[in-house]
Order: structure tokens, then sequence, then C-alpha cells
């Protein structure tokens, strides 16, 4: 599936930015269905490898969707083509964001949300840059806009980030201030960041930070479990 973004070039002039989103990997519940979690991997890898141990763990009732990002040039790679989900120059505190490509990859995923059953909770998960897009999901819905402006469609009901970061992190109080309800829908959502104090690709002061910042701004559910080491 692909997604097309307009954004600004050199003169003013619109230039249409393209993703094409590659395969998408499906783990069907071996129980009752009652869940659908979106998992979302990080830089440089793909939905089958997630969708292989995930399809390992003592969660029957759980469907899980594992979709792979675009392949798109990366400015930390200078240039080189990576599959993600956004571009990322940097990770610091004034890393530019990249908004088209988080609301491209946050409308991916509520696309494939989108025609699952009614009575079905809905979740979206993520390790690293996967981590980072699903905490851009919630907050999506909490202001139900996306960072453009188009409304938001998913009623999630959780949202899972391992070794992540929160994007947009500093307009974040601003938007929930314009936007009505952002409270109400926050104050209830629950939220898990997991982070090792070993990361040395995403630091561990950046998984803190993000969850300070979350209930910061309303959200009153959210839980951060620190580990030792690299992984969570």
């Amino acid at each position: 599936m692909s997604f097309t973004s307009p954004s600004v070039g050199s003169g003013g002039r619109t230039v249409r930015r393209a993703f094409e989103f590659g395969r998408t990997y499906v783990v069907r519940p071996k129980g009752k269905h009652q869940a659908t979690v979106v998992w979302l991997h990080g830089l440089g890898d793909n939905g089958s490898s997630w969708s292989q141990l995930l399809e390992t763990l003592p969660l029957p009732n759980i469907k899980w969707i594992c979709p792979t990002a675009p392949t798109q040039p990366i400015s930390v790679f200078g240039g080189f083509p990576s599959t993600a989900w956004f571009d990322v120059g940097e990770l610091s505190e004034d890393a530019p964001d990249d908004i088209e490509g988080l609301d491209a990859s946050a409308a991916h995923v509520a696309n494939l949300l989108s025609t699952e059953p009614d009575d079905i909770k809905l979740g979206v998960g993520g390790f690293s840059m996967g981590a980072a897009t699903a905490l851009y999901s919630a907050t999506c819905f909490a202001i139900k806009k996306y960072g453009n402006g188009t409304p938001y469609p998913s009623n999630l009901s959780a949202v899972v980030g391992l070794s992540g970061w929160l994007p947009c992190s500093k307009t974040l109080s601003k938007k929930f201030e314009e936007a009505s309800e952002a409270a109400r829908r926050a104050a209830s959502f629950p939220l898990l960041l997991c982070h090792g104090k070993g990361d040395d690709v995403v630091p561990y002061k950046f998984g803190e930070r993000s969850s300070r910042a979350l209930s910061a701004t309303g959200f009153q559910d959210v839980t951060f479990k620190s580990y030792n080491g690299y992984m969570v």
C-alpha cells in the first residue's frame, strides 16, 4: 500500500512524497479473538522477523499484524535507503520531526486496523523507531488528528513502546490545549513504555523523558519499566 504526502520543495514548489509500504505479516489468534495489535519493527528491519517472535508468545487471544515500513533514504545514514517508518537525522532533543513520514505510517497503521470487528480491542506496539511511531499514534488518537490536521479514525485501546521515544514531544502540550476532549481521552488510555538502561542506540534517558512528557501532557495511565542491559 502507498501513501502520498505533499511537501514544499525549493522555490516553494509542492513535491509529492510517496510512501510504498512493504509486505504485511499476520499472526492469527490460536484462541478466541479478543484483540488486534499492529506491531511495528525498528529501523532496517521488516515485519517477518517480529511475526515469527510474536507467534511464540503465550497470548492466544491476540491477532498480530506486522507490516513492513517503506524503503526510503535515511538522513542519519547519509541518505542510504533503509526500511523506516519516517526519516531521522539524529536522536536529540532539538532534532526536527518528520511529520510527513510519521503521518503516513500512522495512517497505514489505522488503515490496517480499519477492517477489524467492532467488538475487538485495538492496539499498536513497536520496537525502537516502531515504538516511536506507536507513541505518535497514541497522541493522534487523543487529539483525534494527525500532525497535518487530518482526522484520525482509529479507536485505540492501548499502546506499547519498547526502547523508543516520543516524537513531537515539544509541541504536544499545545496540541492538547487546542483539541477538545483530548485530555479526557488521554486520561484513561493505557501506555506501556519499556527501556533497557544499557541501550546505546536509543539512550535510556529518551525513554524516561518520553514517559514524563506523556504524563505531563495528560496521559494518566503511563507505566515505565526499566531493565538492565540493552534489550527489554
